[in-house]
């Protein structure tokens, strides 16, 4: 850091020589630059990044925690609406429906408690991914089975 600065000083003593010997003009040099060694430093050098004290940082973390605490609840909610098209029985004669949600409910307790954002992020990253893959594959079946009663209504007729 000292090297730096010391950087910094050497070329502003040069940039004052140089214009107490009138060498360079008003004009702006060929590259547009700074007017002033300020603007040159500031445009320069790295500068620290203000290290956030403990109640900030706590405020930060309580907004990524209620944020992640949304989406999960916006997950849930997304589940519990797609499970409504599962309305056929499984072997044991329980609805699908049924099942999804109760094993949904149980994947959101075990989850409950985990503060990771990075892992909180893949539940609901993957949750989200379970819940369109299985709605499309619904669609999708659907489809077929649509397809599958016209081709047999088309020879009826």
């Amino acid at each position: 850091m000292s090297a730096k600065l010391q950087k910094c000083r050497n070329l502003s003593i040069f940039t004052s020589s140089i214009a107490r010997n009138s060498v360079v003009s008003n004009q702006r040099l060929l590259h547009n630059g700074p007017d002033t060694i300020e603007e040159l430093l500031d445009r320069h050098i790295v500068k620290k990044e203000k290290s956030l004290d403990d109640d900030e940082e706590e405020l930060l973390n309580r907004q990524r925690l209620t944020s992640n605490r949304r989406e999960a609840l916006h997950l849930y909610r997304d589940i519990l609406r797609a499970t409504r098209f599962f309305m056929w029985t499984d072997s044991r004669g329980v609805l699908w429906r049924d099942v999804l949600r109760e094993n949904a409910r149980k994947e959101f307790e075990e989850a409950r408690f985990e503060k990771d954002p990075e892992i909180v992020t893949r539940l609901l990253i993957g949750g989200r991914d379970a819940v369109e893959s299985a709605l499309e594959k619904l669609a999708e079946k659907q489809r077929q089975q649509i397809e599958k009663e016209r081709g047999h209504g088309g020879d009826r007729r």
